[in-house]
């Protein structure tokens, strides 16, 4: 499979609507699971799967409708972006989880690191494979960075989190492997969690980031965001990011950065030029479908610090938080903007 050939390809971050019929959304709505949270599943368990398929068909079927050049699974066999993997690993305790007091006083149960981190078995690599079965564009899977991952844990077994974050670097680099074997033209490592903590993140995020890397030959991408719309109100979103300038220094292909939303000033964007930008032109905090003018003059923006060859037009963040007619409607509309400013600048 080749990647589009023209300019301003677009994509999505990952992650697309559940249907209500598969997963509990008011349920899902509450958290961003870090254990696992099987009572969201509205099937039994021998018939999820094959339930879990057609849903990814459908999520398919709708970024091909819409026009996206990059499509993924849809993420509609994860409860979050995360905890699909990191329960998935040896040395993980999940069903004994500690927990996490944010400084909200919001509690979140988190898996325990009991023992040496390893990636004994595939995780993600079915749903690769049957997303390279289910279409014919390019297609992207994303997995959990390993310093978020490192991050959302609580360490019981190693020295420290670097030492941590190294070994879920290891494991996530052995699934990438795999999954460019499957079929990947692109694969996307979520790291929002940089942003959380940057003096950490500033002493071993992008060693960390380039050891998950290591090896792959198909393009890569970070995905930093402030959070989920839903989940985080755009009010309490900063204007800019305090980990940012630090990815020049990673392996990754693309960085990608939630813009829309937070209104982003886009000047950051020249301590990047060195790579590709996924930049987020959707903003998913509003429940209206936007205007393709108004997608177009963000798309635009974007072009006055970025050069068209190095731009890639996405929506902030993933869209599985969304009713589905709108997440539908926004690329839509993403996909038309796109087109639009591709034939102004030839």
């Amino acid at each position: 499979m080749n990647l589009p050939k023209h300019l301003l390809p677009t994509t999505v971050v990952g992650s697309y609507p559940q249907p209500e019929w598969l997963v509990d959304r008011a349920m899902l709505s509450k958290s961003v699971p870090r254990t696992r949270m099987h009572e969201m599943w509205r099937l039994p368990a021998e018939h999820l799967e094959e339930a879990q398929n057609d849903a990814t068909i459908v999520a398919i079927r709708d970024m091909e409708r819409a026009g996206i050049d990059i499509v993924t699974d849809g993420e509609i066999r994860r409860e979050s972006y995360s905890n699909r993997f990191a329960t998935a690993l040896d040395g993980i305790d999940a069903d004994n989880p500690a927990i996490i007091v944010a400084r909200t006083g919001q509690q979140t149960p988190v898996p325990r690191v009991v023992g040496k981190v390893r990636r004994s078995r595939p995780v993600e690599r079915q749903d690769m494979e049957f997303l390279r079965r289910n279409t014919d564009r390019a297609a992207k899977i994303t997995l959990p960075g390993p310093f978020t991952m490192s991050q959302q844990a609580k360490n019981e077994f190693y020295e420290d989190d670097e030492e941590l974050a190294m070994a879920f670097a290891e494991a996530v680099n052995a699934e990438a492997l795999e999954l460019e074997k499957a079929g990947a033209d692109v694969i996307q490592l979520d790291e929002p969690w940089v942003r959380n903590n940057p003096d950490l993140a500033r002493r071993y995020a992008v060693k960390a980031i380039n050891r998950a890397l290591h090896g792959i030959t198909v393009p890569t991408v970070v995905h930093l965001c402030f959070g989920y719309a839903a989940v985080v109100p755009g009010s309490t979103k900063p204007a800019g990011y305090s980990f940012l300038a630090e990815l020049a220094d990673t392996s990754a292909d693309q960085i990608s950065i939630e813009a829309a939303q937070p209104k982003l000033d886009l000047g950051v964007l020249k301590d990047l030029a060195s790579k590709k930008i996924m930049l987020g032109v959707l903003d998913l905090g509003n429940p209206q479908v936007e205007t393709v003018a108004d997608i177009a003059d963000r798309i635009r923006n974007g072009l006055k610090h970025v050069a068209a060859e190095r731009l890639v037009v996405a929506p902030d963040c993933g869209m599985k938080y969304m009713p589905r007619a709108v997440a539908f409607g926004k690329l839509k509309a993403m996909c038309d903007a796109a087109a639009i400013v591709r034939n102004e600048i030839g």
